[in-house]
């Protein structure tokens, strides 16, 4: 608990210095942008999502027969392709926090990408001949789930962010 004080007065700090120098001079607005696209939550589910299918990519699951042939690696067009259209789309979702349709649309895109290389897990592991447990496929098969449930999840919140502007805007 100690150190989210810590935290929380540094951002206090940051946000009168931030304040300051925007009453005098006008500098910094990216950093006002910024700060506010930090504090809404989809925003920390698709940096979750993110940091996941980087995970993957780090801890991929080699998954090889029974003879040791790699059945599936990492360096893989098809699958590195993936991993990096997920991730590039997911970030590009993240600074689009001012247009919520076209994160929205970005999400499910990015949604898709994680389906397909589900698939593609499950479609190579179950080719594998012989037995294979799941345990020796490894996590990095779940984490596109994970990131599936994730990518969701903010969806359901920016969702939520423009079903509020809607009924601000018919209030008027």
């Amino acid at each position: 608990m100690r150190w989210l004080r810590i935290v929380l007065q540094y951002y206090n700090i940051i946000l009168n210095i931030e304040f300051i120098f925007l009453q005098k001079k006008r500098y910094f607005c990216g950093l006002i942008d910024l700060l506010v696209m930090l504090q809404r939550v989809q925003t920390l589910y698709m940096i979750l999502s993110i940091l996941a299918i980087g995970l993957l990519y780090l801890v991929f699951p080699e998954i090889q027969d029974e003879t040791g042939t790699v059945t599936i690696h990492q360096n893989e067009p098809l699958v590195l392709g993936l991993i990096g259209g997920s991730v590039l789309l997911t970030l590009l979702s993240v600074f689009k926090y001012k247009k919520r349709i076209h994160q929205f649309m970005l999400n499910r895109v990015s949604i898709i990408l994680n389906f397909v290389l589900l698939g593609v897990f499950v479609y190579r592991s179950l080719t594998v001949p012989g037995e294979t447990l799941v345990s020796e496929k490894g996590i990095g098969v779940l984490l596109p789930i994970i990131s599936i449930v994730l990518l969701v999840l903010a969806n359901k919140a920016i969702k939520r962010d423009e079903d509020l502007v809607k009924s601000v805007d018919r209030l008027r």
